[in-house]
């Protein structure tokens, strides 16, 4: 057990984020002070007198070590200083060197072309992301290669371009992990939410032809859109290409997602209207982990979907997996991208396990994801040698919170077939606008660097109720603005 001391106005949630990576909450105590204090300061509350030491003692643990970093060395205006401290003090007492040094953000990407810009130059910011940022030189080096690669192949959005995000928050059945807004519905229901997304449609392509935007990218994704049947499906993608300008679209992907919500009318349906992308998400090709995690189809059924694709004639599919999956070992991960390269997936998406507060997981074991740090490590190195020995490269990459390891998520694309969407949401430097149940737009500044967020209700039902209300919230906080948003 551990006593960590910080000051109270260090930044607490990254702080606590580096922490966790490196040791489970019920290993530590945490407790902030408001100036530099001596290690055996405890904070004054009803539970917890400080009246006397002989009290303190009967509230307080036995300590194998404490970390106070309240001394007058923290003061620092360097926000990561005390970061810096923190992570060389957890280094040294677990043993445990994290890859990802002091970062705890979501887009180490971004942060790396940041610091290229500011720099002038990738040899600058390398320096800078091992010195200051405590990265290994392995993940300082594939960030910046990553950054480099979208350079060169998306450069800045145009001003007037917008990513478009139309959700699906539908599912056959809820996955063990899963924390997305995702719902078990009466077809009666799925109708009733299809007719308010389409009004939604209508109106935000309205402002969106009055401001002279156009989408750049269009997903459709959930839940799983594929839950729709081929005419609803027919019917949306429909209305999407009546309402939208699509002469400067570069990308359009559905989300196929469960290969049990495939067949081959919707894929018809798909091809139809020149759908360039879909995903097909096996996340395992092991029977027994797909019963496991709450999947009701077969790794055949992957294989079978798969194939109808690509008789179908779509152009680029994409495959999600994801290392720590319960039971699974090293070769269980490296079998499942075998057969997925096999099936000929163009883009392929390396998830590591992430054990979020709304899944059906966390209730089961609430610290999985620290029991697994060490196997997702295995999985996720052989597969990056395995993908590279096929010709796959890293074109993406984010982070999230609970991952196994602290690890991350990392997209892979063969033949330049990169996803013009994942970049840009990464990349936080064009205006996302997002319909649906759960949708968050993300409204860009450029002159500013700045993003603002404007969401819509998460709950379907909700939704469907103030559905004119979400449309009225779009035209006030992404419309009618006057500053130059991108």
């Amino acid at each position: 057990m551990y006593k960590i001391i910080l000051r109270e106005n260090v930044n607490r949630y990254s702080c606590e984020g580096l922490i966790k990576i490196f040791l489970r909450p019920d290993l530590y105590d945490l407790i902030y002070a408001p100036s530099a204090v001596s290690d055996d300061f405890w904070p004054e509350t009803e539970k917890t007198p400080a009246r006397k030491n002989k009290d303190r003692q009967k509230y307080q643990p036995n300590y194998e070590a404490v970390i106070n970093l309240t001394g007058d060395e923290t003061a620092s205006t360097d926000k990561n200083a005390v970061k810096r401290m923190l992570y060389s003090r957890l280094s040294a007492l677990t043993g445990y060197c994290h890859e990802w040094g002091i970062l705890t953000g979501v887009r180490p990407v971004k942060l790396a072309g940041e610091i290229v810009r500011r720099c002038g130059s990738f040899s600058k910011a390398r320096k800078e992301l091992l010195d200051f940022y405590l990265l290994s030189p392995e993940k300082a080096d594939l960030i910046l290669d990553i950054y480099h690669y979208q350079q060169e192949h998306l450069p800045k959005p145009p001003h007037e371009s917008v990513g478009l995000y139309l959700g699906i928050p539908f599912c056959p059945t809820r996955c063990l992990y899963c924390a997305f807004t995702s719902n078990e519905a009466k077809p009666e229901e799925i109708e009733r939410y299809l007719k308010a997304l389409h009004r939604e449609i209508d109106g935000t392509a309205d402002a969106m032809r009055m401001k002279g935007w156009y989408p750049e990218s269009i997903y459709i994704g959930g839940g799983t859109p594929t839950t729709l049947t081929a005419l609803q499906l027919d019917e949306l993608l429909f209305h999407i290409e009546k309402a939208f300008d699509f002469s400067r679209l570069l990308e359009f992907t559905v989300e196929a997602g469960r290969p049990d919500t495939i067949d081959s009318e919707k894929l018809e349906v798909i091809q139809k209207h020149n759908i360039g992308r879909i995903s097909i998400n096996p996340q395992s090709m092991k029977d027994k982990t797909l019963e496991i995690i709450g999947r009701t189809h077969k790794s055949s059924d992957i294989e079978r979907a798969f194939a109808e694709a690509k008789e179908a004639g779509i152009s680029c599919i994409n495959a999600d997996v994801i290392a720590g999956l319960q039971g699974e070992d090293e070769n269980d991960f490296v079998r499942t991208l075998e057969k997925i390269i096999a099936m000929g997936a163009e883009n392929i998406t390396v998830h590591t396990l992430a054990v979020k507060r709304a899944s059906k997981l966390v209730e089961m074991d609430k610290d999985f994801h620290y029991k697994q740090a060490a196997m997702v490590a295995k999985q996720l190195a052989a597969g990056r040698k395995l993908l590279k020995e096929h010709g796959y490269r890293p074109y993406y990459l984010y982070r999230q919170k609970n991952m196994a390891g602290g690890l991350e998520n990392t997209g892979y694309c063969k033949n330049d077939t990169l996803s013009v969407y994942n970049i840009r949401i990464m990349e936080e430097m064009q205006t996302i606008i997002a319909l649906g149940a759960g949708g968050i737009s993300k409204v860009y500044y450029d002159a500013e660097n700045r993003l603002e967020r404007v969401a819509n209700v998460s709950n379907y039902e909700i939704y469907i109720e103030r559905i004119e209300e979400m449309i009225e919230r779009k035209k006030k906080n992404l419309f009618q603005e006057e500053e130059t948003i991108c």
